[in-house]
């Protein structure tokens, strides 16, 4: 877990102003998240924005809709009167808010929306009917500008997988601001890249082995540009939501390091965990809590630092449901 998590302090994460019971929906109503205001905010210091509203588009509104055809960038247009066309204040509010917010860990979406929609909004093409599905116009301006951030659409949160996924690149993202990024150089990266290494395994086997090799010779390179490139790469990685096989392979290799530690009765115990995990009898909390406990005993500071044993807070019960 972080610093800042242990300390208790929250994190900032923006948020589609919808979601916290604004009422800022074209109809003039609101999408009011409960798990996001009941069970996130006491963990997350919440920034609401609404580009619709920061567009000057007002409450009520005449609604909006992707249109575009396939091979194009969709336009954002009026419903009722195609002539109102949103898209440069669309584009404008939306890169206004990306240089004022480099702070934030993460931006939950609200879905099916044409501005805030993460994936499969509705286009159409010019003669009115369904075309093809895309990204609202604000996420597209997100991803392009500020790619490393950690996108979720508050409905997706419903998922297990994926609401554990979102939330550990939000910390995971977190550790990196404060603690490379506030003051960057090598030696901090190479620290970071030490204690995610078992959670980047976890997520992506392939990126984790790219990157150790990488920092192998970072050195050589500019720190910006090495940086820049080891946060593209990590941050794509961890988008991957882990499955049971690479969180087995990450447990086995955290277990490598109590091999000499703990007795044959105490590592076949652990095993037998962990082999659980891998054909769905237990969830992923069973053989973390067992492996944390001896780490905690008998591991080295280098296991013991290792996020992928407390990559979040232990109250959110996240690992209880995958």
């Amino acid at each position: 877990m972080t610093e800042r998590a242990a300390r208790g302090e929250a994190i900032p994460v923006g948020i589609s102003a919808c979601l916290m019971g604004e009422q800022v929906r074209y109809n003039g109503g609101h999408k009011r998240s409960r798990y996001c205001l009941e069970v996130l905010q006491e963990r997350f210091a919440f920034e609401p924005f609404c580009p619709e509203l920061a567009a000057g588009l007002g409450v009520p509104r005449e609604p909006i809709r992707l249109v575009g055809l396939h091979d194009e960038a969709p336009r954002v247009l009026g419903t009722q009167d195609p002539s109102l066309d949103v898209t440069e204040r669309l584009v404008d509010v939306s890169e206004a808010f990306v240089a004022g917010h480099r702070h934030l860990r993460g931006f939950i979406l609200m879905k099916g929306s044409p501005s805030c929609g993460l994936e499969r909004v509705k286009v159409y093409h010019p003669n009115g009917m369904p075309s093809h599905s895309d990204s609202g116009a604000f996420v597209r301006a997100l991803r392009r500008h500020f790619p490393e951030l950690p996108l979720e659409e508050e409905a997706r949160l419903n998922d297990a997988v994926l609401r554990e996924n979102f939330i550990t690149r939000v910390y995971a993202f977190d550790d990196w601001k404060r603690q490379v990024e506030a003051a960057p150089g090598y030696h901090a990266l190479l620290q970071f890249h030490s204690r995610q290494k078992y959670l980047l395994m976890a997520h992506h086997v392939e990126t984790y082995r790219e990157l150790g090799r990488y920092l192998a010779e970072a050195s050589k390179l500019p720190l910006a540009e090495a940086m820049a490139y080891y946060l593209q790469r990590f941050m794509a990685a961890l988008s991957r939501p882990a499955t049971r096989k690479s969180h087995t392979n990450a447990l086995l290799h955290v277990l490598g390091y109590l091999k000499q530690a703990v007795d044959g009765e105490t590592r076949q115990d652990l095993l037998a965990a962990i082999e659980d995990y891998r054909l769905g009898h237990v969830h992923l909390a069973v053989p973390i809590r067992l492996l944390t406990h001896y780490v905690k005993r008998h591991g080295s500071d280098y296991i013991r630092a290792q996020t992928y044993l407390d990559p979040h807070p232990y109250e959110l019960g996240l690992r209880n449901a995958i």
